[in-house]
């Protein structure tokens, strides 16, 4: 008889109850990553909105969270560095549990310099951080590897779901996974123009109990069919996200645990994308959070983007900056 399989430990992959999240003053739609990045629109429509339209939607999506009991810590970006996109850090840094840092190279020249030592050091203070990896620089080789944009990260199976794009580059990508211990999955995907997809996280949410997949978007059968089943294995509930809905950011979400528990948070658009049924769904198993950020959504990316989730050990005595 085939021994059973070792129980999943999920105890040690729970939805982080703590963030960082970048208060942006010079928001705007950045050009160096248009060409790609096919959910960035109405650029011209956004400068003009400017900085003062995002503040207000960042600062009431952050006393959301904190009302909902999750630990969001602030950093504001400085203007005079020209960091467009500077609002969604999840794309240069990730924590892991063990007290590991991930630091990521970039593909856009304009997004490398979003990169903080203020944040890192930050980190080592208020967390018990065992090392920083710093990946920047593949960039001398002209190699990117994103974040948690690029990749999707299944922290009960250790596998890395990533979409093939020049912001996830199978080098650095490899070279993650072997530093922490995840299983490479790359596939390839593209838009209902058949424009390829440039970040996995718009595509795919993977949460405790459920995950969230435009599965029409995935081309080769076999892979598509593959994703699914090793969804399946860990127990999650998947639920499928067409073309359409993905271009409401139905899949930009990011599970969280606040003081009654976890709750899946996401943009309003992205609620409103979700189908009836879907949202059912979701709701049969935890409560939605949708944060109204409809400005910073026209630089191309939504509310899983926006948040840096983070997965160390706080030191004792600790405090928020």
């Amino acid at each position: 008889m085939a021994p059973k399989p070792a129980p999943l430990r999920r105890n040690l992959a729970k939805a982080p109850d703590a963030v960082i999240m970048i208060r942006s003053h010079a928001f705007h739609p950045n050009p160096e990553t248009h060409a790609d990045n096919a959910f960035q629109r109405k650029a011209n429509a956004a400068r003009d909105a400017g900085s003062v339209h995002t503040l207000a939607e960042f600062d009431v999506g952050v006393a959301q969270l904190h009302s909902a009991g999750v630990r969001v810590l602030v950093f504001d970006d400085d203007d005079s560095c020209d960091t467009p996109d500077s609002v969604f850090p999840n794309n240069w840094f990730s924590t892991q549990t063990g007290g590991h840092v991930a630091v990521y190279p970039m593909f856009a020249p304009s997004r490398r310099r979003e990169r903080r030592q203020d944040v890192l050091d930050f980190l080592k203070t208020a967390y018990r951080v065992q090392d920083i990896i710093d990946y920047s620089w593949l960039e001398q080789d002209g190699l990117a590897l994103e974040g948690t944009g690029a990749m999707v990260l299944d922290h009960i199976r250790r596998i890395a779901f990533t979409l093939k794009s020049n912001r996830a580059d199978p080098i650095a990508l490899e070279r993650f996974c072997t530093n922490f211990g995840y299983e490479p999955m790359i596939f390839d995907a593209h838009d209902h123009e058949g424009k390829e997809i440039y970040h996995t996280n718009v595509l795919m949410c993977i949460g405790t109990d459920m995950a969230m997949v435009g599965l029409e978007q995935i081309i080769n059968p076999a892979r598509r069919a593959e994703i699914v089943e090793r969804l399946e294995e860990t127990g999650r509930e998947v639920i499928f996200l067409s073309s359409v809905k993905i271009a409401g950011f139905s899949g930009n979400a990011i599970e969280l645990t606040g003081d009654a528990g976890r709750f899946l948070c996401m943009s309003t658009t992205t609620r409103e994308s979700l189908s009836a049924e879907n949202r059912a769904r979701l709701e049969g198993m935890m409560p939605l959070m949708a944060l109204d950020v409809p400005t910073i959504e026209l630089a191309g990316g939504s509310v899983r983007c926006m948040i840096a989730d983070i997965h160390l050990t706080p030191r004792a005595g600790a405090t928020a900056q």
